[in-house]
């Protein structure tokens, strides 16, 4: 299992594919595909069955997963950046590797 630098919460920056420039917050990391769910970004049109807690049914949009190689997190500046690790206080923290602030 790959550890990954992006976790939920976190603002990123798409920076490769369609969807490149869009920028969101991370609602769901999926670590066995190496992929996140970012609000508003990559969105897509689900059809939907009738159902009991839906009776009409209809297309819903709904965003879809996006490979975490082309996501970048958003800094407290608005920059993107880099993450890394290191210790502080005898805790692991991540930090920005352009400003070298704790994130």
């Amino acid at each position: 299992m790959t550890k990954l630098k992006i976790k939920s919460g976190d603002t990123v920056r798409v920076i490769a594919g369609d969807h490149k420039g869009q920028e969101g917050k991370v609602q769901k990391v999926l670590i066995e595909k190496n992929k996140a769910i970012v609000e508003g970004v990559n969105m897509i049109s689900k059809h939907e069955k009738p159902s009991a807690s839906n009776p009409q049914g209809g297309i819903k949009e709904k965003e879809a997963p996006i490979h975490i190689s082309n996501l970048a997190l958003i800094d407290k500046n608005g920059e993107t950046t880099r993450v890394g690790y290191k210790e502080e206080d005898g805790k692991k923290v991540r930090f920005s590797k352009k400003s070298n602030e704790v994130i």
